[in-house]
């Protein structure tokens, strides 16, 4: 087990935040940091909040590596329109992601899991690649092996997740196609995600 995940339990109580809005994080039982003795709470500076904003996205999306997440925020630069949108784009569109708003996995990393073990197709194709960027019209669908999985089944009978809009998926099937590339606003967060703080971290 790595320790990017034996570390996810961690990162709700580092932020203080439920970050995926699950009824089994430790943020509900103790809202202290991690540690044997908690951490002082103390009046954020500018950059501590782009730091804490940054942590919340990278960390949402299972704790992206830092070269990686620089890479997506120089490509939604290189991109036209507003550079926070497209950052959020390139995120959701993610391979690891997409089969997490698919419900698919019960979190995004049980999604890379499931990915990395070449359960996922795209178009037909086999691709074990969580990075990997779906692209609109793409359409995703699940091994037979995996369609029996107990992991994906309690995770499509959840309650505690929809699937937003711009996804359109097949429960009987395990199949879905990315329609669209989201916006902020479409993306059903459980927290307030400030991409725009991330955009000025970097831009510093």
């Amino acid at each position: 087990m790595t320790k990017r995940l034996t570390s996810k339990y961690k990162i709700n109580r580092r932020l203080g935040v439920n970050l995926w809005g699950r009824a089994k994080s430790p943020i509900n039982q103790r809202d202290s940091g991690p540690g044997e003795h908690g951490q002082r709470k103390r009046k954020p500076t500018d950059y501590g909040l782009q730091l804490m904003a940054k942590q919340k996205l990278k960390g949402y999306y299972g704790n992206v590596g830092e070269r990686q997440f620089y890479r997506y925020y120089e490509e939604a630069v290189r991109r036209q329109g507003d550079t926070s949108e497209n950052l959020i784009g390139l995120l959701e569109r993610r391979l690891d992601a997409v089969v997490y708003r698919m419900k698919l996995a019960p979190t995004v990393f049980a999604a890379r899991q499931i990915v990395s073990h070449g359960h996922v197709r795209v178009n037909g194709r086999r691709v074990n690649i969580p990075s990997y960027l779906v692209r609109e019209g793409d359409v995703l669908s699940v091994s037979e092996r995996a369609k029996n999985m107990v992991l994906v089944l309690e995770a499509l009978g959840s309650p505690e997740r929809d699937i937003p809009d711009y996804l359109s998926v097949d429960t009987d099937k395990l199949t879905g196609t990315f329609v669209r590339t989201p916006k902020l606003a479409d993306v059903p967060y459980p927290v307030q995600m400030e991409p725009n703080l991330v955009v000025e971290f970097y831009s510093r």
